[in-house]
């Protein structure tokens, strides 16, 4: 019963961050028909930016650090989008491809100049030091806050999507971007704001995260890979999709470590190829015309 309740509160922890990134990414697919490599970049400077803001302390200056990091981010994103990706948007994959990994490249060797080559670690807020105990079982404290952020941001995200204007103008732009913009729209600032919400997705997940491993160069690379399986296996364009993929993949890599951690690193490969072979769009996601 104690090890189902840490495995249960691991997985939840790694799909929550794996989903709030993984959200971002699919927004921005859903909405421009994107593939954006660079989108590890933005969850990178977001946990690079939190430590130069808290450093080793851990008061209030924590809480008020994850959102600025966030919007830093927004701001970039939205920077990144006017410049350089809507001259992408009626281009090949390959092309956006192409692009986006040229990015990633610039920005991370801009961190190098930033930040350094070296690990950086920030501690959690004092609160959630440590362990605490959950139905006789040990787990780490700050899960919790991951999972609570990962719950918040689902259900922002479901209410902005689906309660306002601006859902209503995303879920239109993905249908008939023509019509949206015949109607008076002006499709360009929406997709600069969608662009920017999604790149403050990352950056929020990389804050959010950073407390519970090492913050260093590489770590853009390694989480756009875990989250393009995420959204992947949840189909592309589908915000519930990317949920229930880090669900899957959160609890691939908790059973794997567990059981087979010699082949921890394989088992959400083999999770997405059999995603795949039984449905090739995802779990929900919609086959491409």
């Amino acid at each position: 019963m104690h090890g189902a309740v840490v495995d249960i509160v691991s997985t939840l922890s790694t799909a929550g961050y794996l989903f709030i990134v993984s959200a971002g990414l699919t927004l921005i697919f859903g909405a421009v028909r994107v593939i954006n490599l660079a989108h590890g970049s933005f969850y990178m400077y977001g946990a690079f930016l939190l430590t130069t803001i808290v450093g080793l302390s851990s008061g209030t200056k924590f809480w008020l650090a994850v959102p600025v990091c966030a919007l830093a981010l927004a701001a970039l994103g939205a920077l990144v989008e006017v410049t350089v990706m809507r001259r992408l948007y009626e281009r090949e994959h390959l092309t956006q491809l192409l692009a986006t990994f040229g990015l990633l490249l610039i920005f991370g060797d801009l961190a190098l100049h930033l930040w350094g080559t070296g690990a950086r670690t920030v501690a959690p807020p004092v609160p959630f030091h440590g362990r605490f105990t959950l139905a006789g079982a040990t787990v780490p404290a700050y899960d919790i806050v991951v999972i609570g952020v990962a719950a918040l941001v689902g259900a922002g995200l479901w209410l902005l999507l689906t309660r306002s204007m601006f859902g209503w103008r995303i879920r239109a732009a993905v249908s008939d971007p023509e019509t949206l913009a015949c109607a008076g729209v002006n499709t360009k600032l929406l997709m600069t704001m969608v662009f920017a919400l999604g790149a403050g997705l990352a950056g929020l997940a990389g804050a959010i995260v950073s407390p519970q491993s090492s913050v260093a160069p590489g770590i853009d690379q390694a989480i756009i890979v875990s989250a393009f399986i995420v959204t992947v296996i949840g189909g592309l364009g589908s915000i519930l999709g990317s949920a229930l993929g880090a669900l899957l993949i959160g609890l691939a890599e908790t059973l794997g470590t567990r059981y087979v951690p010699d082949w921890a690193s394989t088992v959400i490969y083999v999770v997405l190829i059999v995603v795949l072979v039984a449905r090739p769009s995802g779990l929900l996601g919609a086959p491409e015309r």
